[in-house]
């Protein structure tokens, strides 16, 4: 959009209702197909005018949002849009998504039923047959876990754990899986994780349940992390990258610590 010229727009679709904010602003001539704004007094360089409009044949999308801005020199005086509408298969592949993840969520939910229906502490342990003999195994892997050169983090000591949930998923037997670190800060503020993943050896990532910490690690000090992770049996071999992150590390990539293994 260029000051002291008018811009044009054209549809495929007759137009139903034109959302123009200020449009006092502007002279706004509107027909069944076509939008043609005309400024009425000055606009500034950089200034962005939005435009929201909908149609009327009730196909999808049933409207669209632009953003114009406005130009010294240059502007497109004429605009031509097209739609183009969603196949079967389209909509067919957002079902099939939604109900995915409905499923998930039935799923966590009725897991979390389950975890909270029963005794807590040591006799929740004790209901979910988790104390029996080899009900949960640990290893200590504190020489395995390697941090990376460029973490803020270091650990200092790691230990991993295992336990069976009693479910089977797909023929695949489902087990539970921590990795519980000491970690020293190395930086200047105070970290506190905000997320964490599990990637295979593969690249895969496996479904972390929950991050722990005791408080927010201080600059030079060690606090305790723990990382909660379900997967089928398979996938739970082999060696892992686990990867954290905190609110202000999350666009930077975080905190990697190599070399996770599970017993």
């Amino acid at each position: 959009m260029r000051p002291g010229l008018p811009t044009s727009i054209i549809f495929d679709a007759k137009l139903g209702r034109v959302e123009l904010p200020e449009r006092e602003r502007f002279r706004v001539i509107a027909d069944e197909t076509g939008l043609t704004l005309v400024p009425k007094g000055a606009l500034t360089p950089g200034e962005r005018v939005p435009v929201s409009v909908t149609f009327e044949d009730g196909a999808d999308p049933a409207g669209v949002r632009f953003l114009l801005v406005v130009h010294a020199s240059e502007a497109a005086r004429l605009v031509q849009v097209t739609r183009q509408p969603r196949s079967l298969e389209s909509y067919r592949e957002g079902e099939r998504q939604a109900w995915a993840e409905a499923r998930l969520c039935g799923e966590d939910k009725a897991r979390l039923e389950a975890e909270c229906s029963g005794p807590r502490g040591l006799l929740g342990l004790l209901a979910r047959g988790l104390l029996r003999e080899g009900g949960i195994s640990d290893k200590n892997i504190t020489k395995n876990v390697i941090s990376r050169p460029d973490n803020t983090l270091k650990s200092m000591d790691a230990r991993s754990y295992r336990a069976d949930t009693g479910r089977v998923e797909g023929g695949r037997k489902v087990v539970r899986l921590a990795v519980a670190q000491e970690l020293r800060n190395h930086g200047s503020t105070s970290w506190t994780p905000t997320g964490a993943v599990l990637v295979g050896p593969k690249g895969e990532e496996l479904k972390v349940l929950g991050v722990w910490t005791q408080e927010p690690i201080p600059p030079g000090q060690k606090r305790s992390i723990g990382v909660e992770v379900e997967a089928t049996e398979e996938a739970a071999r082999g060696t892992f990258t686990l990867k954290l992150w905190s609110q202000e590390e999350e666009a930077d990539g975080g905190e990697f610590f190599e070399g996770v293994v599970f017993p």
